[in-house]
């Protein structure tokens, strides 16, 4: 894949002009270092995709087609690598969630999902929860790397920082755009956020038929950045329930807000429900989430920005409880979507 996009129906090379009505719109991030013409298009399309579909195309990131070339290369070659070796890295061996999941062993919204995956962090040491501290801390920890494939460490963890820096200047001007403070959730994010990114294989549609690639969900933290290949199969809930297909756009990042940032914001701005169809018959489909979210101790204060007064509040779901904070949501999340994960190392799953 490469920065360079092929221009779609209505939308120019930069992402200006009209966006057809059943499609996402496409937002150019390098609208930041232009005119104050230029700041208040971006802060415009911004404000309206997240306060309506919570979901845009991102162009104009500055992510090379180098890097994307790297990392996709070794996500290839990862997959490609004998079952042995990716069962060496295997998730069931980490207490802190990280490492390789096999075609079908995650969960979501407690159906299969029909995939397999590497979950990767900020590599760090593992931190075992002491006396009275939240359970949330076994999720920060050391990654599994596979020892046939050493450029996978370096590609990986390049992509988390460079990532992580896109989707903080992302944040910053999507603050701005409804009036609050860009640097207002700074302090949630010092120190060490928690970042992570998963190298996803669609290998087709399961053998049962079922078509769920990985069931309808939000994300738990603020800001996910979608790397997707050129097969297709990702969903948006629309608001009358029926989903819109996202066709891929070479060179663009999907971006979708997560559930931390519809709590902060009281429903103003929204996390929006979505999924991957499997693709047909054996064909492979590959994408790199990178979820962008604060220290798994943040708690996250409600925003301050002038139309609060609009805000219609946050999502209710008794089977999905939303926590202010963080690492409440993600280990919620980790524990439900990894059960024999959570059995093998956590007694008391959340």
């Amino acid at each position: 894949m490469t920065q360079q996009h092929t221009p779609i129906s209505g939308i120019s090379e930069t992402g200006r002009g009209s966006t057809p009505a059943d499609a996402l719109p496409v937002i150019d991030l390098s609208l930041a270092d232009g005119s104050p013409d230029d700041r208040r298009r971006l802060h415009d399309e911004l404000r309206a995709a997240a306060t309506g579909v919570g979901f845009f195309q991102l162009v104009g990131h500055g992510v090379t087609p180098e890097e994307t070339a790297a990392l996709t290369r070794a996500m290839h070659a990862f997959f490609a690598l004998p079952e042995a070796d990716r069962l060496a890295v295997s998730n069931l061996n980490s207490p802190h969630y990280r490492g390789y999941t096999r075609t079908g062993d995650e969960r979501t919204g407690g159906s299969q999902d029909w995939r397999d995956q590497l979950d990767i962090g900020a590599e760090l040491p593992p931190h075992v929860p002491g006396a009275g501290e939240p359970p949330y801390w076994w999720l920060e920890g050391p990654n599994q790397w596979p020892t046939a494939l050493p450029e996978l460490r370096g590609a990986a963890l390049g992509w988390i920082d460079h990532l992580g820096a896109v989707a903080r200047r992302l944040l910053h001007e999507l603050l701005t755009a409804i009036g609050a403070r860009p640097d207002f959730y700074d302090e949630a994010f010092a120190g060490h956020p928690h970042l992570r990114l998963k190298l996803v294989r669609y290998p087709g549609t399961a053998p049962t038929g079922a078509g769920q690639g990985v069931g309808t969900h939000k994300d738990y933290g603020f800001i996910t950045l979608l790397l997707q290949d050129t097969v297709g199969g990702l969903q948006v809930e629309r608001a009358d329930g029926t989903f819109l297909d996202v066709p891929p756009l070479s060179g663009a990042f999907v971006v979708n807000l997560g559930e931390l940032l519809e709590v902060a914001t009281d429903g103003y701005l929204k996390a929006t429900n979505h999924r991957v169809v499997s693709p047909p018959g054996a064909r492979e489909r590959f994408s790199v989430p990178f979820f962008y979210n604060p220290r798994l101790d943040a708690h996250i204060e409600p925003l301050d920005f002038p139309l609060a007064h609009h805000a219609p509040g946050a999502t209710e779901d008794p089977d999905n409880p939303l926590f202010a904070d963080f690492g409440l949501n993600e280990w919620k999340g980790y524990t439900r979507a990894h059960p024999e994960v959570t059995r093998r190392h956590h007694t008391t799953p959340a």
